[in-house]
């Protein structure tokens, strides 16, 4: 049983590693807060986002996000969020973008799991996080819509 927990431990600590080394870091301590929760879903449908889009979201999602949410999106079980079929992701689009420009000390899931690392901001333009949203959206399997511009114009991004 010791070698189970010590084996868990040293995952944890690796997969906390790689989350603040290669998921952009993020200049947040635990003591701030981040009130970009407000933003409020807009329900207008957003038209199919360019080729030029997708292609920079894909980008972004493969150098930023895949450590942690893994190459097929299904994340690490217990220790970094799911993306395929998340109804977080797929039903809070806006606040999904939110967590990407400015990172969440909450991470968002489903009520039975608690994730134990706090997603560190990992873009720094509403065009990239929008971007990485719609292709995370369209990928995996998940058919979810898009969210544009507009609809994120309003966020402010916390400055690190």
């Amino acid at each position: 049983m010791k070698t189970k927990n010590f084996i868990a431990l040293t995952l944890a600590g690796f997969f906390s590693l790689a989350l603040i080394t290669s998921c952009g870091g993020g200049g947040k301590t635990g003591s701030e807060s981040t009130d970009s929760t407000q933003v409020t879903e807009q329900p207008a449908e957003a038209a199919a986002p360019s080729a030029e889009q997708m292609a920079l979201g894909e980008k972004i999602y493969k150098e930023k996000c895949f450590v942690c949410h893994q190459p097929n999106g299904q994340g690490i079980p217990n220790v970094f969020p799911n993306l395929v079929g998340s109804d977080f992701l797929l039903n809070q689009k806006v606040l999904a973008v939110t967590q990407v420009l400015n990172g969440s000390l909450k991470v968002t899931a489903n009520k039975t799991v608690k994730y134990p690392a706090p997603m560190p901001p990992q873009v720094a333009t509403h065009e990239e996080a929008v971007a990485v949203i719609n292709y995370v959206l369209n990928n995996f399997g998940n058919k979810g819509g898009y969210v544009t511009i507009d609809q994120v114009k309003d966020i402010v991004i916390d400055p690190r």
